[in-house]
C-alpha cells in the first residue's frame, strides 16, 4: 500500500460510489476542492486508488481554534475497507497540517462512522445533526498537537 498526493478530480469517482451512491458524480465536487491550501490523499494497492481523503483549511464555527483543517470526502472502496487504509491517510494527513500551522482537524462523521473517528482520536462535539439526502451526523474534532 501506498499514500500518496492526488488532484480532488481523482477523488470524485470513489467519494460518488461511497458517499452518494446512485447520485452524479457532481455530487461529490466538494466547495473548496481546488484551493490553494486543500489537499488530497489517495491509498494504492498495487496502482490502483482505492481510499481517499480530503483535507481543507476551513473554520468550524463552534471551535476556537484560529487555524483548523476540515476532513472531508474519506471513503475506501468496500472490497478494501476493514485494511487500515483510513488510518494510514490519516497518518499522512496530519502531519501536513501541522505544517500549515493548525492543531485542529474537524469533520461531520457519518453516525455509522463514528467508532472509527473515535479509535484515531476524534471526540464528538455536540447533538446529532442530519445532512438532507446524506443521513445523520456528528461533528467530530481532533487536537493533533501532541
Amino acid at each position: 500500500m501506498k499514500v500518496l498526493r492526488i488532484n480532488a478530480r481523482d477523488t470524485h469517482r470513489i467519494r460518488s460510489e461511497i458517499l452518494r451512491p446512485g447520485k452524479s458524480v457532481d455530487n461529490c465536487i466538494f466547495e473548496g476542492d481546488d484551493d490553494d491550501q486543500t489537499f488530497h490523499l489517495g491509498a494504492f494497492i498495487e496502482n490502483k486508488l482505492v481510499s481517499v481523503a480530503s483535507f481543507y483549511f476551513d473554520r468550524h464555527p463552534d471551535l476556537d481554534a484560529l487555524y483548523q483543517y476540515r476532513l472531508r470526502g474519506m471513503a475506501t472502496l468496500p472490497s478494501f475497507q476493514r485494511q487500515g487504509l483510513s488510518k494510514a491517510l490519516l497518518k499522512i494527513g496530519f502531519p501536513i497540517v501541522k505544517q500549515n500551522q493548525c492543531s485542529v482537524v474537524w469533520c461531520n462523521a457519518r453516525e455509522e462512522a463514528m467508532g472509527f473517528y473515535q479509535k484515531v482520536g476524534f471526540e464528538k462535539m455536540g447533538d446529532k445533526f442530519e445532512i438532507p439526502e446524506v443521513g445523520p451526523h456528528f461533528l467530530m474534532v481532533k487536537n493533533i498537537d501532541h
